[in-house]
């Protein structure tokens, strides 16, 4: 069972998040997996459920999944200093390096070469999800309706389902499904303790201010952008796409493709994309505008829906909802893994860093992942190296 709230110390959570923010190379279900190897596995903060439970709230919110966990998991520790702690240092070491990377592409017109490392990288994050999906669905799948659930929003996310209407359809099914329960139980039950959602929120047109770039302009995009987008990162390279290139002329198309590859290369969030478009645009003061501008709602969603969160775990029906809507994040997090291994796993030598990096996750429960990393990185750059392909 977790502790009370006040009992770790911010310098704590401070750094956890910071070195979590410096090290988590993937995207947002290798971060999940990461947080949960830390809070659940090492430091026992959390019980499986718990954590599902998070992970459950954060998929129902706009914004970037994975540090909204961070925000939750924070407050669950030290109350609302604990939120803000928590997702600004999970959210800064990310920010830095995104504006030195930054300043490099403006300074010399190109970015630093990251294929070799990220040879031997992405085999270990496939592992590190994969285990992760492993744990968390022998605490998830509590029956065989929620199982279903599960592979359908597998399946419905790889054939490109909207996320959004996957989890709200999950969370339905077992809820329906205890309620008319409860109905044969007692005739003179009601639907009034139906629980009301209210998530429609609407990107609307984009404000016509032109081409012309201004640093409250470029905040107000941003803004918009963490207020609206669900999911992860992925879902911001559309959004950018149409305002930025196709509406505005801000960026070329060159410059969004390298935008998005640098917020897959280096750790932490993928909404530090805006961090390098920002720097682009603006310098340092436009990178600022467009980090805070992203990542604000984050916390501002967090705040107003963590304290629903146990509420509705003591509800039944409420309980049955986020059951579903656990097992459809795991789903999510499926087609995840299905879609990274088709990159990740391009040759025999990949493949054995998948398949051993998982046996040790398995089999070495306290390994550190940081060193799985490091390893990754030494064979990428090996290989390079031995094949001559190496840029000094």
């Amino acid at each position: 069972m977790a502790t009370s709230p006040d009992v770790t110390p911010l310098s704590e959570l401070a750094l956890l998040f910071l070195r979590l923010g410096a090290t988590a190379f993937g995207g947002p279900a290798a971060h999940i997996a990461l947080m949960r190897t830390e809070v659940v596995e090492k430091r026992g903060w959390l019980t499986d459920h718990q954590f599902l439970d998070m992970l459950g709230a954060v998929n129902l919110i706009p914004g970037p999944n994975s540090t909204e966990l961070a925000m939750h998991l924070g407050r669950s520790r030290r109350g609302w200093p604990g939120l803000v702690v928590a997702g600004a240092c999970f959210i800064l070491p990310a920010a830095v390096l995104v504006v030195i990377i930054a300043w490099l592409y403006v300074a010399y017109g190109k970015m630093p070469q990251t294929a070799a490392a990220l040879y031997g990288i992405k085999p270990v994050v496939l592992a590190v999800i994969a285990q992760a999906l492993i744990t968390l669905a022998r605490k998830a799948v509590k029956s065989t309706l929620l199982a279903v659930c599960g592979a359908l929003s597998a399946t419905a996310a790889l054939l490109d389902v909207n996320a959004l209407l996957i989890l709200l359809v999950a969370g339905c099914v077992p809820l329906a499904w205890r309620w008319l329960a409860s109905l044969k139980k007692n005739s003179s039950a009601s639907a009034a303790g139906l629980p009301g959602i209210a998530l429609f929120l609407s990107a609307g047109p984009a404000p016509a201010i032109g081409a012309a770039f201004s640093l409250g302009a470029l905040f107000l995009f941003f803004l918009k952008a963490g207020a609206v987008l669900f999911g992860s990162g992925y879902v911001l390279v559309a959004f950018l796409r149409d305002d930025l290139v196709q509406r505005w002329h801000w960026l070329t198309e060159s410059q969004l493709l390298d935008a998005v590859a640098v917020g897959q290369v280096t750790p932490g969030p993928l909404f530090t994309t805006a961090t390098f478009i920002g720097y682009l645009l603006g310098g340092l003061p436009g990178a600022m505008v467009a980090t805070v501008g992203i990542f604000l709602p984050g916390f501002v969603f967090v705040a107003a829906s963590a304290p629903l969160v146990p509420r509705m775990r003591r509800s039944r029906l409420c309980a049955a909802f986020l059951d579903g809507v656990n097992v459809a994040s795991l789903g999510l997090m499926v087609a995840v893994v299905a879609q990274l291994a088709r990159s990740a796993v391009t040759d025999f030598l990949t493949l054995m860093v998948a398949v051993s990096s998982l046996a040790v996750l398995q089999f070495a429960k306290r390994v550190n992942i940081v060193w799985l990393l490091a390893a990754g990185v030494a064979i990428g750059l090996a290989k390079a190296f031995a094949a001559g392909n190496w840029v000094f």
